[in-house]
């Protein structure tokens, strides 16, 4: 018998997102940091991207907040993700919104195997922090992009001023996010990022930084990348 390669996952993170997955759409729930970002995100990957017309894979798609907003401007979006309760809302939540995305319960580095080259753009955000093996995840998702093609990601740098920010602020402070939602010691510096993305055959376009004003209570796209930043890469032709 075949022995089955054994997925890239930590069930603990899988059991926590899935008791949350009735969640996703209320915007004043846990989830409410994930929808006031989420147009930073679309922004930074359109217009980098030009997401109309597009084939987008987006990996760790939860229950589908950006694959959706993808999918509203034009693009052809497959979301996959392991968790199948997140899955379930986000199939649902289609009937509401009328958006077309197709998604897979699928581990990336399986459809990478199946679909090399398939996309033309592959977007993996807040989700290379809560896998055990990042830099299959990164390999996988520069498998998955055409030459040419455009990957990005979003993940929390490691440092002390992430860990207040990220973990004792957002977690702690302003209960922006529930306890436990983040393991500092995943925590993933850009050079780090930069390494496994070199490695992968990709080629660093832009970092950004993503900060928040509490007084404003809003977040924003800076050039500090000390905490939260967002990454565009590109395969050569």
């Amino acid at each position: 018998m075949t022995q089955q390669p054994e997925l890239n996952v930590d069930p603990a993170e899988l059991a926590k997102f899935g008791e949350l997955a009735h969640k996703w759409w209320d915007r004043e729930s846990e989830f409410k940091p994930l929808h006031d970002i989420n147009p930073l995100r679309l922004g930074f990957i359109d217009g980098h991207a030009d997401l109309t017309g597009r084939r987008v894979v987006d990996v760790g798609c939860g229950g589908g907040i950006l694959s959706e907003s993808m999918a509203a401007i034009g693009a052809q979006v497959t979301g996959i993700d392991l968790a199948e309760k997140s899955l379930k809302v986000a199939k649902l939540h289609l009937y509401e919104s009328g958006h077309k995305v197709d998604y897979r319960c699928i581990a990336v580095e399986a459809l990478a195997a199946e679909h090399p080259g398939g996309f033309e753009v592959v977007t993996c955000m807040e989700m290379l922090e809560h896998v055990p093996e990042p830099a299959s995840v990164v390999a996988a998702c520069a498998t998955l992009v055409k030459p040419g093609g455009w990957v990005f990601f979003s993940t929390i740098n490691r440092n002390p001023k992430a860990y207040v920010q990220a973990v004792l602020g957002a977690e702690y402070l302003l209960g922006l996010l529930p306890r436990g939602t983040h393991d500092y010691a995943r925590f993933i510096k850009p050079s780090e990022l930069a390494r496994m993305a070199r490695t992968a055959g990709l080629e660093l376009v832009e970092l950004k930084g993503m900060g928040y004003s509490v007084l404003g209570q809003r977040y924003f796209l800076n050039d500090d990348a000390s905490v939260n930043y967002l990454a565009a890469y590109r395969k050569p032709d």
